[in-house]
């Protein structure tokens, strides 16, 4: 690939550019979906292209094909470089990018099973199987499982020096089942919802997740929820357990630190921030023992490679130490903006098409002492939730109202009977110094997020958050 490399750079500094980058994406994708006992899609796909990025006159082009040869890519290049002279036109400010150092390397996700080599037919008996436990009740009225594995072989070269092969794995899957009954309707899934769960590995992560084992409760609890009490309104202690933590710290941490929202470079797909620069080391985002960690090496982290798509190379920094505001997610370009010497190599794209934009890191609430039975232990009067089904924040990432697919009541430390709709709300701040409980590493894990929208066009991007289950006091309910 570095013959096709070589040929882009060249071309560029001929045509004017002061900088230029090649991206060539190589993705595999694989997709299988059961619905109500059929195969409900199955996708199996390969991709090949190429983007190309240059400044010119102090401005960004990027121009992208699907037909790698020497000929594109001197035609592509050409294009990128007068796209970014036509931008220069309208230039507020001129783009000055970080200072970060050029690397030659290879880096490679570590896995034992590569899930292309597994057989469709072991795949399907997977789901199916799943599926007829989810649907033997009649009360259940729509089953869905699947699993999702995606492959990248990206090569990155830039015209300071780098060149970086990097091949990115990740698999994931679950299920739902939804029962109906008495004029109500209820949804469980498992691991988690909106398809499972997801990590960088190969097919060992499918088979560690016992989907089987836990499809007969997943089925139970849809049904017995169909009886269940509602979340009583009012203000309570509540305690999230780990897969709904995911949801809190992406949409109320994550999404407020990526600096190009911060400095409204990202406004339209989904708003702006309330983390301003001018907060950065003296706001305090949550209590003294929320420390949020932004980690891009983290084992099985979606977002994990080895370098990002400016070819800076990944690292471990915090977002919110001892309840302050400390850092944000930055790319080349926004770092310089922050007055940063370093990015913090947060520049992700979606395939080859796409040009990279500031996406979220792993971000991960670091765990407490506590376990879970004294967090529960320290309730009078609360409730307990699992499993995101619904969020809704405002266009700063402020006031936000999230819902959970099932709860339990906890009186006087004791966890008692099932409820149904859960749904809590909160300001961003000071919903995080409520927490004053954090379980501990042993019962913290990562999990991904594999629907992440951002830009125009919109690009998907994943990354993962870690959590143990977490304590908060007098949280409004109801909705």
């Amino acid at each position: 690939m570095k013959s096709f490399t070589d040929k882009a750079l060249n071309t560029a500094q001929t045509k004017g550019a002061k900088y230029c980058d090649i991206r060539i994406v190589e993705t595999q994708n694989e997709g299988i979906q059961i619905k109500n006992g059929h195969l409900g899609g199955l996708t199996q796909e390969k991709t090949l292209g190429f983007g190309v990025r240059v400044i010119v006159n102090g401005a960004w082009g990027f121009a992208s094909s699907s037909d790698l040869n020497y000929q594109e890519i001197e035609n592509i290049t050409t294009q990128a470089c007068e796209i970014a002279k036509a931008s220069s036109l309208l230039m507020d400010k001129p783009v000055i990018l970080s200072e970060d150092p050029a690397y030659t390397d290879f880096w490679q996700t570590p896995f034992q099973i590569n899930p292309f080599k597994v057989s469709l037919e072991d795949k399907l008996k997977l789901l199916y199987d799943i599926d007829a436990i989810l649907s033997k009740d009649k009360r259940i009225t729509s089953t869905y499982s699947s699993l999702r594995f995606k492959n990248e072989h990206k090569w990155f070269a830039s015209s300071e020096g780098s060149y970086i092969e990097q091949n990115i794995l990740r698999s994931g899957g679950g299920y739902s089942c939804t029962s109906s009954g008495s004029g109500d309707s209820q949804i469980r899934s498992y691991p988690a919802s909106f398809g499972g769960q997801f990590k960088s590995m190969g097919y060992e992560l499918i088979e560690s997740l016992r989907l089987l084992e836990n499809a007969e409760r997943t089925r139970e609890e849809a049904i017995a929820l169909l009886t269940a009490d509602p979340v009583p309104k009012g203000e309570k202690d509540i305690i999230l357990m780990g897969n709904q933590m995911v949801l809190q710290i992406h949409e109320s941490v994550g999404h407020p630190t990526e600096l190009d929202r911060v400095l409204g470079f990202e406004a339209n797909y989904a708003g702006t921030s309330f983390a301003t620069t001018e907060k950065l080391h003296t706001f305090r985002y949550g209590s003294d023992m929320v420390n949020l960690v932004a980690d891009n090496t983290v084992p099985t982290g979606l977002a994990t490679q080895g370098y990002d798509d400016d070819g800076v190379q990944a690292k471990r920094w915090h977002i919110v130490k001892d309840g302050i505001l400390s850092g944000y997610m930055t790319n080349r370009e926004t770092a310089c903006a922050a007055g940063e010497d370093e990015s913090k190599g947060c520049n992700r794209a979606e395939g080859f098409q796409n040009i990279p934009i500031t996406r979220i890191a792993n971000l991960s609430l670091m765990p407490g002492n506590d376990t879970l039975e004294s967090l529960i232990e320290g309730i009078d009067d609360g409730v307990l939730m699992d499993t995101n089904k619904s969020w809704s924040i405002d266009q700063r990432r402020l006031n936000f109202q999230f819902g959970c697919e099932i709860a339990w009541e906890i009186k006087k430390g004791k966890l008692g009977r099932m409820l149904k709709n859960p749904v809590y709300q909160g300001i961003t701040p000071e919903f995080w110094a409520s927490c004053d409980g954090i379980a501990n590493y042993e019962h913290w894990d990562l999990w991904g997020v594999m629907n992440c929208g951002k830009g125009q066009p919109g690009q998907t991007g994943y990354m993962s958050h870690g959590s143990s289950p977490a304590r908060f006091r007098s949280v409004s309910l109801g909705g």
